[in-house]
């Protein structure tokens, strides 16, 4: 036997004589048959009368055909608005999703939403400005349990009726109270500090499957690329624990703690891998391309209790990614199954945040009235010093009244050009340029932002009055963990400014965001208002009182990632040279990336600015 696999067989034994069984996949025969399977056709198979509608545009498109599983038949409602269909389920069960697959006649406004008894609904999916195709909206972290699943039209986007080629349901019964060892987490509530996006949330580690060679990308949970990370199972009620199996995919933890808690708050820890575990794992460095999962079955020394348990990361397995460089992903579940007595099925989700209460009231406001910047309210940011060089821009941010000043009632962030004048940072710069914000100085949580600016036109100029999440120097966030809002952006187009979301899943250019054009021959370098109200159930960004963009919390965890605006952000205003947007749009790539010779000559000639009337944030009181 080669050494190199007599020492991996070693390390293996090792593993498994500890209680950790290390790369064994699950046999296909353990994976429960309904795992991952479509609820709504299953139902319609056993019995057809279980999916009604509203009505039907003819016999050819009865609702019986959204559910057969033959994407080439749909139904077609009756040509009315409030025009719904159902399935019943035939049991309770735990939702994860629901896909819609629209024919031409799809819904613009419509609503998903979940029953016990078939009479009182409870919505759980929104849409307001549907496209058709396909739809997949997850439930999580929503509690989605009942019996019953209906679409419910509001608003059709064409002359006729509702059209769905597929009206699937995936989900499962959450695992009961129980006096026998059994999979007490199945189906129940899972979390986690952070998640790549909404199709790999971490619901997926209780839906009951896996693959069986732990390497296809199926139903899983994947946190972003960091260390620091933890997912967590709600079991219930207390319970007492003897072992539990963990099917990673082929990006697992090399070291991780297993931890149980009475109350979700204090964790004790129960399991760590041994430092021989650790090595073998760690020594296992392949191509993404090579490397696939392991199972880990924990079987405890001594029965543990509590109702919740929790794996959180140590330290991340490393790829070749290629050779020489060494990569590390994050975490990746699929499956994690706490085994024992007690629990119970009423464990559930909490409610979300609604709507505040109280009057909105102005909390800062500055209107640059004074002889120079009020230090009290900004802080001044400079490359090298308080960022670095960000986005392939072309300027440094620097504190110089040739940058930032207030004249005439106004702030002026002003672009000044001169070949490698500037070092700052380790770098030479050819530009300089002003940014602030309100970070240490004033840092909140919802309002209403607004402010009053006056921009520059041109390639490649791009001014931002935008929020950043105050958490985003934490290096166990970072971004886009911490969310961004962008409440106002320009490349140098003159009849369009745009906004933007950027968060786990939805960031840089897969944001989501909105572009909007001036009315009636409006341009950027006249006073507009551009303002955006941040409450706990989205963001809602107007220009001149005109809504431009609408984010419901609702659609975007359903459909996009992590909501990631429940804590401070702070305000910045800045005018950046060149970069990765604006190069996005005018395809330039000399003498600067983004910025073309006419823009430096405008620089260099001087009056090349942004300017700012006030800033105002309102918040309830």
């Amino acid at each position: 036997m080669p050494t190199r696999t007599l020492l991996a067989a070693l390390a293996t034994a090792a593993l498994l004589a500890s209680g950790t069984a290390l790369g064994a996949p699950a046999p296909a025969a353990a994976v429960a048959v309904d795992w991952d399977t479509d609820r709504a056709n299953t139902a319609y198979a056993a019995d057809p009368a279980a999916v009604t509608a509203s009505g039907s545009e003819n016999a050819a498109t009865a609702p019986g055909l959204a559910f057969d599983a033959d994407g080439s038949t749909r139904w077609s409602s009756d040509f009315a608005d409030d025009a719904w269909i159902r399935v019943d389920l035939g049991a309770m069960i735990r939702v994860d999703r629901v896909v819609l697959d629209w024919e031409a006649a799809y819904g613009k406004r419509y609503v998903l939403e979940v029953s016990k008894n078939g009479t009182d609904w409870t919505p759980f999916y929104t849409e307001t400005a549907g496209t058709g195709g396909s739809v997949t909206a997850h439930t999580y972290p929503q509690e989605v349990t009942g019996r019953y699943i209906r679409m419910r039209g509001i608003e059709r986007a064409t002359p006729w009726g509702y059209s769905l080629y597929s009206f699937k349901v995936y989900g499962g019964e959450p695992a009961p109270a129980s006096t026998t060892r059994t999979n007490l987490a199945l189906n129940h509530p899972a979390y986690a500090n952070h998640y790549q996006h909404a199709g790999n949330s971490p619901a997926f580690v209780t839906d009951g499957g896996r693959p069986a060679d732990l390497k296809a990308d199926a139903t899983r949970w994947s946190s972003d690329w960091n260390a620091d990370r933890w997912i967590s199972v709600d079991l219930g009620a207390t319970s007492t624990i003897n072992s539990v199996d963990l099917y990673w995919e082929a990006a697992y933890a090399v070291d991780y703690e297993l931890q149980v808690s009475d109350d979700n708050r204090t964790w004790r820890t129960v399991h760590r891998p041994s430092s021989t575990e650790v090595a073998a794992r760690r020594s296992n460095v392949k191509s993404p391309a090579e490397a696939v999962g392991v199972h880990d079955t924990i079987t405890l020394p001594s029965p543990a209790t509590g109702r919740y348990v929790r794996m959180l990361g140590k330290e991340r397995r490393s790829f070749y990614n290629p050779a020489p460089a060494t990569a590390q992903f994050g975490y990746s579940l699929y499956e994690f199954e706490v085994w024992g007595t007690g629990g119970s099925a009423s464990a559930a989700y909490p409610a979300l945040p609604g709507g505040q209460p109280g009057e909105y009231g102005t909390t800062f406001f500055d209107d640059f009235t004074g002889t120079a910047l009020d230090r009290s309210k900004w802080r001044v940011v400079r490359t090298g010093t308080e960022m670095g060089s960000v986005n392939g821009e072309s300027q440094a941010y620097v504190d110089s009244t040739d940058n930032i000043r207030t004249e005439n009632g106004t702030l002026v962030l002003r672009a000044k050009y001169c070949k490698g004048c500037t070092q700052a940072g380790g770098g030479t710069y050819d530009f300089t340029s002003g940014r602030i914000d309100t970070n240490t100085k004033f840092d909140f949580t919802y309002g209403k932002v607004s402010a009053r600016m006056k921009l520059p036109v041109g390639d490649g100029f791009w001014p931002a009055f935008w929020l950043l999440g105050s958490n985003v120097d934490d290096p166990s966030v970072s971004w886009p963990a911490s969310g961004e809002t962008d409440i106002m952006e320009n490349v140098g187009y003159r009849d369009w400014t745009s906004t933007a979301l950027h968060g786990p899943g939805y960031s840089a250019d897969g944001n989501i965001g909105a572009r909007q054009i001036f009315p009636d021959g409006g341009t950027v370098d006249q006073w507009h208002t551009y303002a955006v109200e941040w409450t706990p159930t989205g963001m809602r960004f107007s220009v001149d009182g005109r809504l431009v963009q609408e984010t419901s919390r609702n659609k975007l965890e359903s459909t996009r990632g992590q909501w990631v605006y429940d804590h401070d952000q702070y305000v910045i205003l800045n005018l950046a040279l060149g970069g990765a947007y604006p190069a996005g749009w005018n395809q330039v790539a000399t003498p600067y990336w983004g910025l073309p010779q006419s823009s430096v000559d405008r620089i260099a000639s001087g009056g090349v600015q942004a300017e700012v009337d006030w800033v105002r944030v309102e918040q309830k009181r």
